[in-house]
């Protein structure tokens, strides 16, 4: 159900019409995250730092009192809606839901020699959990967790250190959780980077870097 039936910007012609002029269904891209919104290279350059934080808000609704203002008249809030993922419900930025059903439907396809149930996600959240002026992606609406407690953020503050699966040697990040590797690929192959690459290790987190504008709905 979405909270808002509108486009994300502007007119209906705002979104990109498939193949045949058709707005039925998610077009599937293939794309990557775009480098200057992943959190290790734009943390050590402020300005870097500042121009992810604006395109964000550009693209996913303002937030009172974080990022500048008057480049997006809608607040976050305004994009959202509640849908499902994988069989349960989320709250998530609705300019990103094309990306989730092309992610969805090629964990069916190409995954199933590696099979996984997802037993709790999150999406949305309206706090921001990160420190020191950086802006968490759940603010926006554009992160996804996955079973933090069978794929944990063994880099983050206590008590994540403290789970087992951050505890003794591993030859591979992908030891570190119960999720597959073949789900880190398909994720990536549309848009969305895995925390698991950055220092935090954080396994069960994925956000979309990729440019919504390149979707269809």
């Amino acid at each position: 159900m979405l909270v808002m039936a509108l486009p994300p910007r502007g007119d209906a012609s705002a979104d990109p019409p498939r193949a045949g002029g058709s707005h039925a269904g998610p077009k599937c891209v293939k794309q990557k995250p775009q480098r200057f919104l992943i959190r290790s290279n734009y943390l050590p350059h402020p300005r870097l730092h500042e121009r992810s934080l604006r395109y964000r808000v550009e693209e996913y609704g303002h937030l009172d009192g974080i990022g500048p203002s008057g480049v997006n008249p809608h607040p976050v809030t305004y994009y959202l809606e509640h849908t499902t993922f994988l069989g349960l419900p989320i709250q998530v930025n609705r300019r990103i839901t094309p990306a989730m059903r092309c992610v969805e439907a090629e964990l069916a396809r190409s995954c199933r020699r590696s099979p996984y149930t997802a037993k709790a996600i999150g999406g949305y959240r309206d706090y921001n959990s990160y420190r020191h002026g950086e802006v968490t992606n759940h603010l926006f609406g554009i992160a996804i967790d996955i079973d933090p407690q069978d794929n944990p953020c063994c880099g983050c503050v206590d008590p994540w250190p403290d789970n087992p699966r951050c505890k003794g040697h591993a030859s591979s990040i992908y030891q570190r959780m119960a999720m597959p590797e073949c789900w880190v690929k398909v994720f990536e192959k549309y848009g969305f980077y895995w925390l698991g690459h950055d220092q935090l290790q954080d396994t069960m987190h994925y956000e979309f870097l990729g440019n919504p504008d390149r979707l269809g709905r």
